[in-house]
């Protein structure tokens, strides 16, 4: 067993202030209304072998690979998930929460993240708060680390299923997106050590009135990027400091129109991201809601946007 050793930092040593980072609209390469996507909740996203595989935080069962062609995408079952049983659960942080957890089946797992290194896919839980890893075969078994009791030690994961919500393996350390209420970052080094952080705010990010959320993670180039959510924003930021260098704001794409959902603040929002040469790829889980265009509509969408230009 790996020998735990928890180092938590409070906050980056950066000022409070918001640093000045460049936010530039989104540059639309190409939309895609997913296939086979009604009622998955598709959540998480990742380039694998240059495949993009997503988890459904409704279907504990199954990976999926979403298959782009002729301006089409299908999402297409890639790897039936075996040998993985729910973990020990963590004490709840009130009674209303644990009432809550038994209306949900003990084998849902709540899948919101993926991130695939070395021939090895990685799943992140978010009823559970833990990675489990996913061979060739589809056999998986859950890490060993676990980092929720730090985290609410520290005040985190306070709130029901606002935990644990995006994942990004670099090099032989994880990084975990805590999502809201508040939000964290949390990095598990390869020696067992735990830390967390605050992401440094970005000045002129607006939230507008959703809490400053976390949603998903990347990591390309050198830089981690970020999905934050209720911002309507991928931000690049630079490691170890996690300072944003820029960020690229979707919003008019997410709320047109041609490309929004009906009821937008309750779902269709972004819940997962991968990034790479082609551009960067936002998954929207759209909670089964319907488009505002087409009512009989509940597929999920995916959007490639182009890089600011200049950047990378």
């Amino acid at each position: 067993m790996i020998e735990r050793v928890y180092a938590v930092v409070g906050g980056v040593l950066l000022s409070s202030l918001g640093l000045a980072a460049e936010i530039s609209s989104a540059k639309l390469l190409a939309s895609y209304w997913v296939d086979g996507s009604e009622g998955l909740g598709l959540s998480g996203l990742s380039f694998c072998n240059g495949q993009l595989l997503t988890v459904s935080d409704k279907k504990s069962d199954t990976i999926y690979t979403l298959e782009l062609e002729n301006k089409r995408a299908k999402a297409v079952p890639y790897l039936e998930i075996s040998g993985l049983r729910p973990p020990k659960k963590d004490k709840p942080t009130n009674l209303w929460y644990f009432f809550l957890d038994l209306t949900r089946r003990p084998s849902a797992m709540d899948f919101e993240g993926i991130s695939c290194k070395n021939n090895a896919i990685y799943i992140l839980s978010e009823r559970f708060n833990r990675i489990a890893k996913v061979d060739k075969q589809g056999k998986a078994h859950w890490l060993e680390t676990n980092w929720s009791l730090e985290a609410k030690t520290q005040g985190y994961l306070q709130g029901f299923n606002l935990s644990s919500e995006g994942i990004v393996k670099v090099e032989d350390d994880f990084w975990v997106a805590l999502e809201s209420e508040p939000r964290g970052l949390v990095k598990l080094a390869s020696n067992g050590s735990i830390q967390i952080f605050q992401l440094p705010p970005v000045d002129g990010l607006k939230f507008q009135g959703g809490s400053e959320d976390l949603t998903a993670l990347d990591y390309f180039n050198g830089a981690l990027f970020t999905l934050e959510r209720n911002a309507h924003a991928v931000c690049k930021r630079a490691l170890p400091n996690l300072q944003a260098e820029w960020c690229l704001d979707y919003r008019a794409l997410e709320l047109s129109p041609e490309l929004g959902y009906e009821g937008t603040r309750t779902g269709g929002m972004g819940d997962g991201l991968a990034v790479r040469e082609q551009g960067i790829f936002v998954l929207f889980d759209n909670s089964n809601i319907s488009r505002i265009q087409d009512p009989k509509d509940r597929r999920a969408l995916l959007l490639q946007l182009a890089f600011p230009e200049g950047t990378r």
